[in-house]
């Protein structure tokens, strides 16, 4: 069994599609017109079902972030260490996710990001983000 693979849902489909494609998916309600991350069916601040899926830009900047040294499940102890981060979409939500490519002692709050992608299998990409 592989941990580190998603199990996509009716709500949650259309991001790991477009995950795939190189795509970063956020929603954006049409009541309060808030963008949100994670995919759900209905806006976490005004609880409409008015959703929509959009394509982000991409671009974010490191709101916080910790560099992993020990997780003992597989198979991210064979990827220690890793900077397991939240960043602040420039389209609104803020998201989990990993940076990349990026030297820990060059992570900063505040520094500009890009999204990236990492293939775990032909089926599955996750977005990551790096130095901008």
């Amino acid at each position: 069994m592989r941990f580190d693979l998603p199990s996509p849902d009716n709500d949650t489909q259309e991001f790991w599609d477009g995950a795939r494609d190189h795509r970063l998916l956020i929603q954006r309600c049409g009541a309060c017109g808030d963008a949100f991350f994670y995919p759900r069916p209905f806006c976490p601040k005004c609880w409409s079902e008015d959703v929509t899926t959009e394509e982000a830009s991409g671009d974010a900047i490191l709101y916080t972030w910790s560099v992993v040294h020990v997780n003992d499940l597989p198979p991210f102890h064979e990827r220690v260490p890793y900077v397991a981060a939240i960043v602040d979409l420039v389209d609104g939500p803020r998201m989990m996710t990993n940076v990349v490519d990026c030297e820990h002692d060059d992570l900063a709050v505040g520094m500009a990001l890009r999204v990236s992608y990492r293939e775990l299998t032909p089926e599955v990409t996750v977005p990551v983000f790096v130095p901008a």
